[in-house]
């Protein structure tokens, strides 16, 4: 029905994303517009779920042409499916140094050291485990 449609505006805001970006989107083969309505384009309400995806794996730094890659893969994809559990190691390892850095920076708020960054407790929470020699 095309009264369950949802124009641009209204995905604009659902998503938190621009029109500018919808139609970049749509342009680039992301999302498709059910038509128009007047001169507004015209979405069926999956299409908010599908930018949630899309703006998520921008954030974890997939490019417009591996997203394209995903959202048309198939179970039998094996090269993707070896990217998508490399990327989320990347993503683990990201996680990991946030954290380190988030610690940090909690420290640095209430410590005392006449300089924070000689402070050996602010030091320690921004090593990576992985790399301190044991």
């Amino acid at each position: 029905m095309a009264s369950d449609l949802l124009d641009i505006a209204e995905v604009a805001a659902r998503s938190g994303l621009a029109a500018s970006a919808l139609r970049f989107y749509e342009k680039k083969g992301l999302i498709t517009s059910t038509g128009r309505n007047g001169l507004r384009r015209s979405y069926d309400p999956g299409v908010v779920d599908r930018l949630a995806l899309i703006s998520c794996a921008r954030r974890a730094g997939f490019t417009i042409a591996e997203i394209a890659r995903v959202l048309r893969a198939t179970p039998d994809d094996t090269a993707l499916r070896e990217r998508l559990a490399a990327k989320a190691r990347e993503v683990d390892e990201d996680i990991a140094r946030l954290v380190r850095m988030r610690d940090a920076l909690g420290h640095a708020a209430v410590c005392d050291h006449a300089l924070l960054v000689e402070c050996p407790e602010f030091k320690l929470a921004l090593r990576d485990p992985a790399t301190v020699a044991a």
